[in-house]
């Protein structure tokens, strides 16, 4: 079985909408679906009706930001119980305690190369058919 064959579906959290774009562009060229929330209380409505695969989530944002969006889910296992939480912020570090506390074991550093957003597609579909 190919793993070219399963079509994973992002969620793409940013307040920057070029940051946005970017990441959906990436996404779609590998051959996967990419839906996008403007802010973490966005992402949260968007969670509570579609599931994902893989949340790409930016820690600063206006209304809610990504560790409260971690949080709400953590509160929730029920939401989004496979879904693959990676954040990717410039600023992580200062957070990067409350993370790990958090159980979030994937932070990268913006900005995004291109490779890493192929790795880590790479290691879901691994890590899906395993």
């Amino acid at each position: 079985m190919s793993q070219e064959s399963r079509e994973l579906r992002f969620l793409v959290v940013d307040d920057n909408e070029d940051i946005r774009d970017v990441f959906c562009r990436l996404i779609e060229r590998a051959g996967h679906v990419a839906s996008t929330a403007v802010d973490g209380m966005d992402a949260v409505e968007k969670l509570e009706v579609e599931s994902f695969d893989v949340m790409l989530l930016d820690l600063t944002m206006p209304r809610m930001n990504g560790v409260d969006v971690v949080r709400w889910l953590r509160a929730r296992p029920e939401v989004a119980p496979t879904m693959k939480i990676v954040v990717i912020s410039a600023w992580a570090g200062e957070h990067r305690a409350v993370l790990q506390e958090l159980g979030i074991v994937t932070v990268m550093q913006k900005p995004l190369r291109i490779q890493q957003l192929s790795d880590l597609i790479e290691q879901t579909l691994r890590d899906s058919e395993a």
